[in-house]
């Protein structure tokens, strides 16, 4: 077959018209190589460190990857039933709390033959992945402006809500601007939707909150049969490669999604990897904490020089740089560090090793921060 004739079938294959609609993902960039500059990027919200030593060593004596894993994990499911206390029934994994959300949507939300499609309401700006997804699914969109402080606006969200509404989002720590949902301010909008709506609780950085009144999903799903709880290895544990992720709900949910969870989902290595992580936790939890002590002093350091900070609980940070994004992550660029721009809302720096956290800062102290930007703690 020629080139002319493979060209004349391509034109004949249409994809689904709703991906004319969507945004493409924007993956963090890497660093630009800077002569006598050690390069960091701090564009993916990724942990800096490495696993912990049991992880790395589960990950090399995994060796029969020319067989399938287990469909379900079962292994991972226990280990994870047993430190949550939680049924293992409860628990479906993913591939990520990404893949684990897709299952969720596949599941409950799409197009409908007898009308028009179903509504999937969240906030906006948060994780770039879900306009996405939702819109795979046969999903419509709902996006809630986040407020000037980069928190939902949960009256808004409620407002949003209808009878083709079937899934609110909810993303806490909110990413990318960094604050989290309260237990109070949970209960109160689960209060407000309909217990037909399915309320998702994405937790994928619930490991660096420290706040105590932040609301903790597997609490919400216990008492809620309509919540879900959505988690990943990726962020605290480290394992961001081996696309490790999970639901947790009540079984009126699970049967349900089972059938729509992706078969072998979750490797062999992946899933032993993650057994080791968890089993070692204590370990996992120092690595945490030391990167909560640079999100401090990273947070600290920008309101000493006078930059507004929303609240952060993951392993980010946000500057509403409006117009001056694209300027400031050229200029973070030039110092071998890679950020994360936004168009023209804000830039989220993830919180990466201890020299470039300082290098961002010094870069802060001398960035002419724009006349509009917010001031204050």
């Amino acid at each position: 077959m020629t080139s002319t004739q493979n060209a004349v079938n391509a034109a004949e294959v249409h994809p689904r018209a709703v991906l004319d609609k969507l945004p493409r993902y924007a993956a963090g960039k890497p660093p630009v190589a800077i002569e006598g500059l050690e390069s960091y990027k701090l564009s993916s919200n990724e942990n800096p460190l490495p696993p912990i030593p049991a992880v790395l060593e589960a990950i090399a004596d995994t060796t029969a990857v020319n067989r399938y894993p287990d469909p379900v994990a079962n292994a991972l499911r226990s280990e994870l039933a047993e430190f949550l206390d939680v049924p293992m029934e409860d628990i479906v994994t993913g591939t990520g709390s990404l893949g684990a959300l897709n299952q969720i949507l596949a599941t409950f939300a799409g197009q409908n033959d007898d009308g028009p499609p179903d509504e999937v309401v969240y906030p906006w700006r948060s994780f770039e992945a879900y306009p996405i997804s939702v819109g795979l699914s046969g999903a419509n969109s709902v996006q809630v402006p986040v407020k000037e402080d980069g928190t939902h606006d949960l009256h808004a969200m409620a407002d949003a809500v209808n009878d083709r509404t079937k899934i609110v989002l909810l993303c806490t720590p909110n990413n990318p601007t960094g604050p989290s949902l309260t237990t109070a301010e949970i209960e109160w909008f689960i209060a407000q939707v309909p217990s037909d709506v399915i309320v998702i609780i994405d937790e994928a950085y619930q490991e660096f909150v420290r706040d105590p009144e932040v609301v903790n999903g597997i609490e919400m799903y216990k008492k809620y049969s309509n919540v879900i709880s959505l988690r990943t290895f990726s962020k605290a544990h480290g394992l961001a490669n081996l696309r490790v992720g999970y639901s947790i709900s009540n079984p009126e949910l699970t049967q349900y999604l089972r059938v729509s969870a992706v078969p072998f989902g979750v490797s062999s290595v992946g899933e032993h990897a993650a057994i080791a992580s968890l089993r070692n936790f204590d370990q996992v939890k120092e690595r945490v904490q030391s990167l909560v002590d640079e999100r401090e002093r990273v947070t600290t350091g920008l309101k000493k020089l006078g930059w507004f900070v929303p609240e952060a609980q993951g392993n980010f940070i946000w500057l509403q740089l409006g117009e001056n994004t694209q300027e400031f992550a050229a200029l973070a660029g030039e110092q071998a560090l890679s950020v994360r721009a936004f168009g023209d809302e804000g830039i989220r720096v993830s919180i990466g090793e201890p020299e470039a956290n300082t290098r961002f800062l010094e870069l802060c102290s001398v960035y002419p921060k724009p006349p509009a930007f917010p001031q204050g703690s």
